[in-house]
């Protein structure tokens, strides 16, 4: 207690040199601790939820080409593919990438239905155990599948490592300082980034698919390394303590074209040259990879940045995703954005509002209960996400049918 009291303590020039000098060691070992546990928490973000943005980005190529013999080929072939509907004025899979989603997002959501149950009575280390195993299968399975149903099973035991891994993690962190959950919550958007942006990069330097799984099994092993070497015993973090009595009192709101020649398509109709204008030249796999980046990218951004603002209305930022929602909706209809950038721009707006409720939802539950509650909270309140991106999920199927019929 002492020293705790004189390391924060700026000595007199009375004081001897060596009473000067001898609370510096607890006071670097405990800045140490405290960094030490902040990267060990965003490096389980990110690995945690690495495989499970890979499986989406890859949802295109998993339904699209596991019927190529072993998957070798370069992921975007010469043309491309013809709709499976004939009728339909859009280039559609057979199977709805929303299928992926599914398999990605549905086993997430009955291991944290069931976490509050008695997740609670197993350690953390034979969770986070099983978590970097099933993540590790998850990339060899889908690598090595040669069919649509083998790869939905890998991308299972994705959605099986990261929300267990969700759950034990968020956990975790009612054991450390609060700050930690900015670091996790970073982590988990810089996951988003790296994966959709690794597996974009790779493929898109002609890596195939297979081989690109297969390079990413080292997050796993940098999962374990994390949590076993890392990250130091709960007690030996110096700012938990500090912050118990302050941090419900803090703020949580933040202050804050070229001239054509001049009969150049004078037969084209209005429809087709704006067809035209909005084409671009991103095949559809390629589109499907750059959404997700973007995305991603969003979420990243916005994760991270609890530091510099603090949102307590989050249900604003639900009301704004659904705006989103129906914007998008009209256009696919009416088909008024000119231009594919539009989208993309649209696209990392969603993930900016995506995160920035993620990491303010957690937030909010740090600050607001009790020492004693804190820890079922966080694993409860981690359903809610889950929840409704299964939703999503199960209604995008019957919308995607709906849409692809449209002439």
């Amino acid at each position: 207690m002492g020293g705790c009291a004189g390391s924060r303590r700026r000595p007199s020039d009375s004081d001897s040199e060596d009473s000067a000098s001898e609370p510096q060691a607890p006071l670097l070992g405990s800045q140490g601790a405290h960094w030490k546990n902040a990267v060990g928490f965003w490096f389980l973000g990110l690995c945690n939820n690495f495989s499970y943005v890979v499986m989406l980005s890859a949802a295109h190529d998993i339904l699209s080409h596991k019927n190529e013999a072993g998957n070798h080929t370069h992921v975007d072939p010469g043309p491309l593919p013809v709709p499976h509907n004939g009728s339909s004025r859009f280039d559609c899979n057979s199977v709805s990438t929303a299928a992926v989603l599914l398999a990605d997002i549905l086993p997430t959501l009955i291991i944290k239905f069931l976490a509050p149950l008695g997740l609670h009575l197993l350690p953390y280390s034979p969770r986070v155990l099983v978590s970097g195993i099933c993540s590790a299968g998850s990339f060899v399975l889908v690598a090595f599948s040669q069919s649509v149903w083998i790869s939905l099973c890998g991308v299972v035991l994705a959605s099986i490592s990261s929300g267990l891994g969700e759950v034990t993690f968020l956990s975790l962190t009612a054991f450390y300082s609060r700050a930690v959950i900015s670091w996790w919550s970073s982590g988990t958007g810089g996951a988003g980034l790296l994966g959709a942006l690794s597996y974009l990069g790779l493929t898109q330097a002609g890596l195939s698919p297979q081989h690109t799984l297969l390079s990413m099994l080292g997050i796993p092993i940098l999962l374990l390394a994390s949590y076993f070497l890392l990250l130091t015993a709960p007690e030996q973090d110096p700012r938990r303590e500090e912050e118990a009595d302050t941090a419900a009192q803090q703020p949580l709101i933040g202050v804050d074209a070229p001239a054509c020649k001049p009969n150049f398509g004078w037969n084209l109709s209005f429809q087709e040259r704006w067809t035209v204008f909005k084409n671009t030249s991103l095949s559809h796999p390629q589109q499907y990879r750059w959404y997700q980046m973007l995305y991603q990218a969003g979420v990243f951004a916005s994760r991270s940045s609890l530091r510099c603002c603090h949102i307590r209305l989050t249900w604003i930022l639900a009301l704004l995703q659904c705006l989103n929602l129906a914007f998008l909706l009209a256009d696919v209809f009416l088909r008024f954005l000119p231009s594919i950038y539009i989208v993309f721009l649209i696209v990392v707006y969603e993930g900016l509002l995506g995160g920035a409720a993620y990491v303010n939802t957690f937030h909010n539950i740090a600050v607001e209960t009790s020492d004693k509650h804190r820890e079922f909270a966080m694993a409860a309140a981690c359903i809610s996400d889950t929840l409704g991106i299964s939703l999503s999920g199960a209604l995008a199927l019957p919308v995607h049918n709906f849409l692809c019929h449209l002439s």
